[in-house]
């Protein structure tokens, strides 16, 4: 019996959930609309990747699991805090969450080397996101929030078109949308990539 990809549904989770997020870190939204953002980290972008990344287990595919359960988790542990704790954190204490999933976005990133260009520029588009908002509270500048909100838009329409890019490659059986084939840096860094 062959199992359905559940890629393409996490995928999608992923990048509609930033999407709107960045909205409101890019200044489009106000913040009148966090609600609205916070019933999608739970439900899509949080619970359907966390759903997804078991299914990855069920496929064997380490890197499925890693990336969906992760980052499932980050959006419950995001709408948890937005909806119950934000009132007592310091900024310090955001700026630290904000690097540790920077930090677990490049370690994905790094992994991703092995897998596809398409993937590689999301993660890479995430960590670099991820770094502008943990900057914004430390300097209290909102302009990183913004820039970090533009950055997260560019993770979001990447991950949505790897997240299309796979669906269709699935269905068609052949390539309709590119996403590149493995990363080859060079024969002294592809062995160390290759080895992670």
């Amino acid at each position: 019996m062959k199992l359905a990809n559940p890629a393409p549904v996490g995928l999608f989770a992923f990048a509609l959930t930033t999407w709107l997020l960045s909205l409101v870190n890019a200044d489009f939204l106000s913040g009148a609309s966090v609600p609205l953002i916070l019933a999608m980290a739970f439900a899509f972008g949080g619970s359907i990747q966390i759903i997804v990344g078991v299914m990855e287990f069920v496929k064997g595919n380490t890197f499925g699991v890693a990336a969906f359960g992760g980052y499932g988790a980050f959006w419950w542990s995001f709408a948890l805090f937005e909806e119950f704790f934000l009132r007592h954190v310091p900024a310090s204490a955001v700026s630290w969450y904000l690097v540790v999933w920077a930090a677990f976005s490049i370690t994905l990133w790094i992994s991703s080397f092995a897998i596809n260009w398409a993937l590689n520029a999301t993660l890479f588009a995430a960590w670099v996101t991820l770094l502008f908002l943990a900057a914004a509270p430390v300097f209290g500048d909102h302009t990183l929030t913004v820039l970090g909100g533009y950055g997260g838009l560019v993770t979001a329409v990447l991950a949505f078109y790897l997240a299309t890019a796979t669906l269709l490659n699935e269905i068609h059986g052949r390539t309709i949308l590119a996403v590149g084939d493995r990363i080859k840096l060079s024969p002294v860094f592809d062995p160390l990539i290759r080895s992670l």
